[in-house]
């Protein structure tokens, strides 16, 4: 599994947010696969509103499936840009200003992945920490 790298403004309650949410994107992600391959992924029945009530504790996780080893390579990405879309609340959208912000954050951790190869999952991440609960 790839180790992590905390920006400056990473903290314990940032990390204890994330160990919450994380299974539930990680069903997502798994979800998602399966949607749009035939050979990845593991169908959940899982779709936005399960992940959404599951991260933030309003719907019990499932037993797991069968993990899949994709879920190691994009949980930094994820977990990084879930984590700057609460440290970076002030800002309205993701925009190219805010992508050029966290690209040159990423940089700056040197975790062993280039920005053009991790920039999906932060987006991912950032987005589904936007999301709304109904």
């Amino acid at each position: 599994m790839i180790q992590s790298t905390n920006p400056a403004w990473w903290n314990d309650e940032k990390t204890t947010a994330w160990d919450r949410v994380k299974e539930a994107l990680r069903r997502d992600w798994e979800q998602t696969k399966a949607d749009f391959t035939k050979h990845q992924g593991q169908e959940l029945n899982q779709d936005v509103g399960d992940t959404v009530k599951q991260a933030v504790g309003k719907e019990p996780i499932p037993p797991p499936g069968m993990p899949n080893v994709d879920w190691d390579h994009v949980e930094p990405g994820m977990r990084y840009g879930w984590g700057a879309a609460s440290h970076y609340k002030d800002e309205a959208d993701w925009d190219d200003r805010v992508e050029g912000k966290l690209k040159e954050e990423w940089n700056d951790l040197k975790s062993g992945r280039t920005w053009d190869e991790t920039k999906d999952a932060v987006r991912r991440g950032w987005d589904s920490a936007r999301r709304k609960v109904s």
